[in-house]
């Protein structure tokens, strides 16, 4: 069973994601990372395949994808760096997040087949079009056994939901506001109207909250109406100013449980 849809067999409340960019603050530190990640507690790990031009992301992710660049971080070279990583005890769900463009240059079926191999659960990649997934490649995800996890917002039609829910399985990205990564900062009432909207439409994949999630505070609120949440644009700047990366890392993940 993929590790993703057995954790929330297991849980579905208090589920904590949290992103960072592989190779960044160093190249190699993508695994140290991971490793802290884990033994900090963490639910899901979500590493972010640098990009030139992260649409989604904000300043601080969209830097640390520059600087991940230019430390020479490619999507080989992640591979390479994580190959073998559940032989040296890496049991955590892993979701690859990135852009079309790298994964396209890959091969889709080899990119798919390259991520079974190393034991990658999912993929969120914000620029595949969900009808795109459903006509051209559902089979192929669903060959290695890779779950594909689409982003909705507050502006995506209860049809487009719906068919999101149908089509994918693992989890739903349930994007708090319409900006980019870092941009919003906490819970408002307009995101808990959208929130108990979508909850009333009793979907059957499960939902974690992202964008504008930093500390325990938020990650408790956002918890209230999903089965989780998402922190990415914080841990970065966790990781851009860690002078110990392991303390650093496991000392944030503790102070949001």
């Amino acid at each position: 069973m993929n590790r993703i849809t057995s954790l929330f067999q297991k849980k579905n409340e208090k589920v904590l994601n949290v992103y960072f960019t592989a190779g960044f603050p160093k190249l190699k530190d993508t695994v140290s990372v991971l490793e802290a990640l884990q033994d900090g507690g963490v639910d899901i790990v979500e590493i972010g395949m640098p990009y030139s031009d992260p649409v989604a992301d904000g300043e601080t992710i969209q830097d640390s994808n520059q600087k991940a660049l230019e430390n020479g971080m490619s999507v080989s070279e992640l591979f390479e760096q994580l190959k073998d990583i559940r032989a040296n005890g890496i049991t955590v769900p892993i979701v690859l997040m990135g852009y079309l463009n790298p994964v396209y240059q890959y091969g889709i079926e080899a990119f798919c087949e390259k991520c079974q191999e190393i034991g990658i659960d999912g993929l969120i990649l914000p620029d595949l079009p969900v009808d795109e997934y459903f006509r051209e490649y559902k089979s192929t995800f669903e060959k290695y056994g890779i779950l594909n996890i689409f982003l909705i917002t507050p502006q995506t039609s209860e049809e487009r939901i719906r068919f999101i829910d149908e089509v994918s399985d693992g989890f739903i990205y349930m994007v708090s506001s319409a900006s980019v990564t870092g941009a919003v900062s906490g819970i408002n009432t307009g995101m808990e109207a959208y929130f108990n909207r979508v909850n009333a439409m009793d979907l059957k994949n499960p939902r974690l909250i992202g964008f504008g999630i930093k500390d325990k505070e938020t990650f408790e609120t956002a918890s209230k109406y999903a089965s989780g949440a998402i922190i990415g644009s914080q841990f970065v700047r966790i990781l851009d100013n860690a002078k110990d990366i392991k303390s650093e890392v496991i000392a944030f993940v503790k102070s949001l449980k």
